[in-house]
């Protein structure tokens, strides 16, 4: 009998960039996450990508657990040797998905550098017109995390997909059906966007959902507006945020979605470092408590 509980998977990032995604999934497996998403920062070193995904299946080996995301973030738009490297990391990506058993490939959009928005749709255009035949020839998917990394619309660094207003931009440009977000509610929230109705109109544009939380400092807001000296916004775990996650994931049920909700930590300003797996556990269980089908978990 199919659990309908884990059409909706609960899972985590890990970080695969120096050659470690095995093993740390071998040391977290049996946490109860469901899937994994291993990422590489901009580069992936050169890796063997057939034979990593290899090991990372080795490492989960009899578990209930799935890879339906790789990630690869960085700058694929410029031609320094990191954006590059990059933009290689893209295609290998694509290439070697289904080693892993990954349908999907997430990172950011790349952006030319300093320069408003819309300057970097002729460069987006080129680059992922090829990336999506590439990825549609592999039945891969390409999905753009909602990411501003500190960039807005008139100068950033590393991406162009942040907002709803970007994603009109972007999805006129490369209407592949294969292109599509990696969603998460914290990156809306930091810039005073309500998410939730975003996936009433994007749903069927969302190929992967990233755990990631926002708290917003409303009484740093009236008192010193955004721009001032207080920090006015918390990235969170999920469970720590303002975010109600059963109401996220009603509405993705609600859209007929399914897939994987891979936790994204090391942003928490309390849970991180020494407390990092425990916050990190913490949001597995309030995530699957708020699917349907609570697992508890000793964090170690």
């Amino acid at each position: 009998m199919t659990d309908l509980a884990k059409s909706i998977r609960i899972g985590t990032m890990v970080n695969a960039t120096k050659g470690g995604a095995a093993k740390r999934i071998g040391e977290i497996a049996d946490l109860g996450f469901e899937s994994f998403e291993p990422f590489f920062w901009q580069t992936t070193n050169g890796q063997d990508l057939a034979e990593l995904g290899k090991r990372c299946a080795d490492a989960i080996g009899d578990r209930d657990i799935t890879i339906s995301t790789l990630g690869m973030f960085g700058n694929p738009l410029e031609e320094t040797e990191i954006d590059l490297q990059t933009l290689q990391g893209w295609k290998d990506c694509i290439d070697n998905a289904h080693h892993f058993g990954a349908n999907c490939v997430a990172g950011f959009t790349g952006r030319i550098r300093n320069k408003p928005l819309t300057d970097s749709l002729p460069r987006y255009k080129e680059v992922w017109s090829e990336l999506a035949r590439r990825a549609a020839d592999k039945d891969v998917k390409i999905a753009f995390e909602n990411c501003a990394m500190d960039g807005n619309w008139v100068s950033g660094d590393w991406n162009i997909a942040h907002n709803p207003d970007a994603w009109e931009l972007i999805f006129n440009e490369t209407p592949d059906d294969n292109i599509g977000l990696e969603w998460e509610p914290c990156h809306q929230m930091v810039y005073l966007i309500e998410p939730l109705p975003q996936i009433r109109k994007w749903a069927d544009k969302i190929f992967h959902v990233h755990g990631k939380d926002a708290t917003i400092r409303w009484d740093v807001i009236r008192e010193h507006g955004i721009f001032g000296k207080e920090k006015f916004v918390f990235m969170r775990t999920p469970g720590f945020g303002d975010s109600n996650w059963t109401d996220i994931i009603s509405e993705l049920r609600l859209a007929g979605w399914s897939g994987s909700i891979d936790i994204e930590g090391w942003h928490d300003p309390v849970y991180r470092d020494g407390l990092e797996m425990t916050g990190q556990v913490f949001a597995l269980n309030y995530l699957k408590n708020a699917r349907g089908g609570a697992f508890v978990a000793d964090p170690g």
